[in-house]
Parts: C-alpha cells; structure tokens; sequence
C-alpha cells in the first residue's frame, strides 16, 4: 500500500467522515497490522487540535480469548470499553485481519453469549448518537487475510478497497459530496410513501416504513459507503425472503438462508450451510429475531462479494436485510445485542414498490 493511499484514507475520515475538531476526544481502535493507518489518522486529529488515543489490539487475541475464558469471563462487559463509549466525543474503528477464519471452530454458544454481554454497551452507545453526542466511523485497511477471504492478492484487494472508497480521484469528498446529493434525491422519494414490498427469486416481502426516516448513507459513518436504508415498523415484516449471500457471523458462513416473517418476527428459517448456528443467531435475545434495517445499495464500484459487509452490503444492485439492532437515526426500536446484516441480488428480476408503484428494478432506480 503506498503513503499517498494511506495518507488520504487517513485524511478523509478525520476531516469528512468524523469532522474532527479542536478539542475532540476521538479514539482509534485498531488491529496493531493496521497500524500505517492509526498512525496515520493519529497525526492527522494532532494537526486538527483534537485529543486523539490509539487503542491497539492483537489479531489472535479473540482466538486466545474464547480457547480460555470462562462463562464468567465471556459473559463479561468490559469497564473500559463502556467508558470509551460513555465519555469520548468519536469513535475511529480500523477494520482489518490477519485470519478471518480464527473463530470457525469456537462453539456458537459462547460467541453468543460475548455478543450478549456487549448489548448495555450498544444501548450507550445508540443513546449518545441520538443525541448528538457520539459520532463514529468504520473504515478498513487491507491485509492478507482480508484478501484471501475475498479471493484476491493483496495488490488486486487494495486497489478493490481504495477504488471503493474513490481514494483514486483527484477530489475523493467531492466525489463523496456527489453521491450524497444523488442518494439524497431517493430518500426524499422514499420518505414520501408508507407501504413497500420487495420482490425477487423465493422472495415476496412487506412491510411499513411510515414514520421513520430514509438515511442517505454517505461516508460520514461506513467508509467506503453507498446504500439508502431505513428501521421499518417492527410489527409490520410479513413475507418470506430468500439470500443470494452468505451471512458471515464472527468468520462463520451461513449460505443459502431463507427466512419467514409473520408480524415483525422470524417464524421459520433454513439455511444449506449453517442452519444450527442461524438458529442460535435468531434466538441470542429478545430482539435478534426482529428486522433492525432495511436497505438499497448504490455503490456501483463494488462490483463483487468479498465476505466483508461493509463492502459487501453497499454493492449496487442488491438489498439487503439486518437481524437485530435498529439504527437510532432511522426511527427503529429494535433493541438487540446483533446488527446482522444479510445480501439479496436484485439484478435479475428483482422490484421494490412503494405504495404500489414499482421504482426499483433490476437492481436500478427508476426514479
């Protein structure tokens, strides 16, 4: 990876995405592999005047972590993490890894219950963004591992990431600020209609979304970024829906999933690959077995599956489906210790109508 790529990432996450100001409390969480980067967006927040705190982390640590702890242990919420959440103005989030697939072999049971014990976290963490108090980012830096779990080198996986991120422009916030205005233009249509319904192979889906907002996902929160999405009523998911997709849970593949909704619940499931671990997923707790978001992409530079969602669920021409934790800013209610996101293909056939009026189809707005 060259400086100049790190060095703009680095660049348009402090000054676009978060908007880091003099004085902020910002901390960046990361794996140590990432650390060209941390460093990189550390210096940059110093230059803005911001306080600025590195919290590095191990890439097998997780691994270590599950292999040893008790039940005590992994039931556990961290002191620390929840007053990184509690007190700190922005939270800067590195995704990166050396093996993806280090927790494939980890009893479901226990990945549930850590999950379980991070929802206080979450629940502090959803209040302080309602209110304006917390602002944070997901970005990610290539690796080996991130590379072969996309089935690419390393050299082809970082020009997929940094084109993704349109880090190749001359101007890449102007191309950002671009996107945002035409996004904007579908969520000003969307906000107009209540009733929507989401057609395609093994799928025919209802639901409301009157009340809540469209939000026009532009690289301030995921970068890269591209999708329009919203939290519909919970009670008002009804229909069958089947995934082009697999869903990656913690490095584990659930292929082939196909779920049932009757008032806002999963009321049956089956998957080819995985079935056993979807149904802990949908049994974690009171909500996981609720819909948090529903959600159009509209990156069409993301042109393949990589088995990373914040790549994956933006890729132009599909939609996609989140078990779990509503987004605040939507207007959802769903409570959940899970936002698990899951990808439908709607190039071939696919249509969503609102209010009866089809303006989506394969894969493309019509408005």
């Amino acid at each position: 990876m060259t400086d100049v790529y790190v060095e703009k990432l680095a660049k348009v996450v402090t000054n676009y995405s978060l908007g880091v100001k003099e004085d902020n409390e910002v901390v960046i969480l990361g794996e140590v592999v990432a650390e060209p980067l941390m460093l990189e967006m550390y210096k940059e927040m110093i230059l803005k005047g911001a306080h600025p705190t590195l919290f590095p982390t191990f890439s097998h640590s997780k691994e270590v972590f599950f292999k040893y702890a008790n039940d005590g242990q992994i039931s556990h919420a961290s002191y620390l993490l929840k007053k990184v959440f509690e007190k700190t103005d922005m939270i800067a989030n590195i995704l990166s890894g050396i093996n993806t697939k280090q927790l494939s072999n980890v009893d479901p049971e226990k990945i549930a219950n850590e999950q379980r014990s991070r929802k206080e976290i979450y629940k502090i963490r959803m209040e302080r963004e309602t209110r304006g108090e917390l602002k944070w980012n997901i970005t990610a830096y290539p690796t080996n591992g991130m590379a072969q779990e996309a089935s690419m080198s390393l050299g082809d996986y970082r020009d997929f990431v940094f084109k993704a991120c349109h880090l190749d422009k001359d101007d890449p916030v102007a191309e950002w600020q671009m996107i945002s205005e035409v996004q904007q233009k579908y969520c000003d249509y969307l906000m107009k209609h209540d009733e929507f319904r989401f057609v395609g192979k093994d799928t025919d889906l209802s639901l409301s979304c009157k009340g809540r907002n469209w939000i026009n996902s532009n690289g301030k929160k995921n970068f890269p970024d591209g999708e329009v999405f919203t939290g519909p009523v919970e009670k008002s998911v009804n229909g069958k829906i089947r995934f082009t997709y697999p869903l990656i849970y913690l490095g584990n593949e659930i292929e082939d999933v196909r779920l049932e909704f009757q008032e806002g619940e999963v009321v049956s499931f089956s998957a080819r690959k995985g079935e056993g671990l979807l149904a802990k997923i949908i049994e974690l707790d009171e909500g996981s077995k609720g819909v948090g978001e529903i959600a159009l992409g509209t990156n069409y530079g993301i042109k393949r599956f990589t088995k990373n969602m914040l790549f994956d669920e933006k890729m132009g021409g599909t939609m996609h489906l989140a078990l779990g934790r509503s987004i605040p800013e939507s207007g959802g209610t769903n409570i959940s210790s899970i936002h698990l996101d899951i990808l439908k293909d709607m190039t071939e056939g696919g249509a969503v109508y609102a209010d009866g009026e089809m303006f989506y189809k394969d894969g493309r707005f019509l408005i």
